[in-house]
């Protein structure tokens, strides 16, 4: 067992929820909303008193909707994508929005700290995590609500999920035991499972008429996808008439869907300095963006849980 963890932390994952869950009373003395900076300070503070890990990184969203996926399934996360308003400055909000004008003071608190952070250009955060969990040489918790991330368990390599979808306080810890009694699939076949499936939450269709039990028992009976599309064009398989049927009216579908749903673990992504720090890098600036944004005690928590 190594004396070494490596904690990946899904940012945006986190800083959503800690924007939503954190009361937008709490504001900087100039009145900017700073719940989410600070909520995610106190994530990152719980974390670290649990999990004692000796590297740690913040990963990236340099592209949440990355156009090589958009590409591949149109439908990729498109309706999350606010539609600008014609007029004369359509990139000016006449209202700025209360999470977004958080994010540079994330970066700057993030920076302060020491902590690392890693982004790719167009690429996720689930792409960075895919690589830094991949060969990690030492254990890896990847903090994320994103069930995607579930195809990157992996027992045997000490690769595990914390599941933060019903608070970064009740996360559950994912194993590949957890993977099989919650989907009846394993983690390796889990990317295949939700092209299968579908998500609504990411824009994937999925396959029409085919849904979790359906998937599960298609894999448990063929192993990959790509063996359930050979099943499925070969009339002599043992493939049963309906998902036949579903499955070869999805075949332009699933050609391209899991490029989109598989995460990326061969990116070029600097692999030094993500030593977790003992305190501040620079506690002159901690002092001045606690003064700044009123980060009070979480500030406290977080030095005490680094150092």
């Amino acid at each position: 067992m190594s004396d070494q963890r490596l904690l990946l932390l899904d940012t945006a994952s986190l800083y959503f929820r800690a924007f939503f869950g954190v009361p937008d009373t709490m504001k900087a003395p100039d009145g900017t909303p700073v719940n989410a900076v600070r909520g995610l300070m106190d994530f990152i503070t719980r974390l670290v008193e649990e999990y004692e890990p000796t590297h740690l990184v913040c990963c990236w969203d340099d592209d949440w909707r990355p156009q090589w996926r958009v590409d591949l399934v149109p439908t990729y996360k498109s309706h999350r994508v606010v539609e600008e308003v014609p007029g004369p400055a359509p990139d000016v909000e006449e209202v700025p929005d209360p999470l977004q004008v958080q994010v540079p003071i994330i970066r700057d608190v993030l920076a302060a700290y020491g902590i690392a952070v890693r982004g790719v250009p167009a690429m996720e955060a689930d792409d960075v995590i895919g690589t830094l969990a991949t060969d990690a040489g030492m254990p890896v918790d990847i903090v994320t609500g994103d069930r995607d991330l579930f195809q990157l368990v992996d027992d045997p390599a000490e690769v595990r999920v914390l599941y933060t979808a019903r608070g970064v306080g009740r996360h559950e810890r994912v194993d590949e035991e957890w993977v099989r009694a919650k989907y009846g699939v394993e983690a390796h076949q889990y990317a295949a499972f939700a092209t299968m499936r579908g998500d609504a939450s990411d824009g994937l269709p999925g396959v029409a008429g085919v849904g979790e039990k359906t998937a599960a028992a298609l894999l448990a009976q063929f192993g990959s996808l790509d063996a359930i599309v050979a099943a499925a064009q070969d009339d002599a398989s043992a493939m049963a008439p309906g998902p036949r049927r579903k499955v070869l009216a999805a075949l332009d579908y699933l050609a391209v869907a899991p490029t989109v749903v598989a995460v990326r673990r061969d990116l070029d992504v600097d692999r030094s300095g993500l030593e977790r720090p003992r305190g501040a890098a620079s506690p002159e600036m901690v002092v001045e963006l606690e003064a700044a944004w009123g980060l009070g005690s979480s500030v406290e928590r977080l030095n005490a849980a680094l150092s």
